[in-house]
């Protein structure tokens, strides 16, 4: 794994840019599961769609919980 890059590039500490990274990536995901849960819904198959649902919920999750730490972390 790279180590150069802390910052000077981006002008964002590598902590912080993968920290808005998962909660950008977790929010995408969430949407895609939306997606995979209406596939399911139409072929009939409430398993794959209850999977995906409870999927989506953990990328919400995981979305909410960036969030609240990077308002944290930018008001310091």
């Amino acid at each position: 794994m790279a180590t150069a890059e802390t910052g000077q590039v981006t002008g964002t500490a590598d902590k912080d840019y993968n920290l808005i990274w998962f909660a950008e990536a977790s929010l995408s995901n969430a949407l895609r599961m939306e997606s995979y849960v209406q596939d399911a819904e139409r072929s009939g198959d409430d398993e794959l769609a209850e999977f995906f649902r409870r999927a989506q919920g953990e990328s919400r999750k995981g979305a909410e919980q960036a969030k609240q730490m990077l308002a944290q972390r930018l008001s310091s």
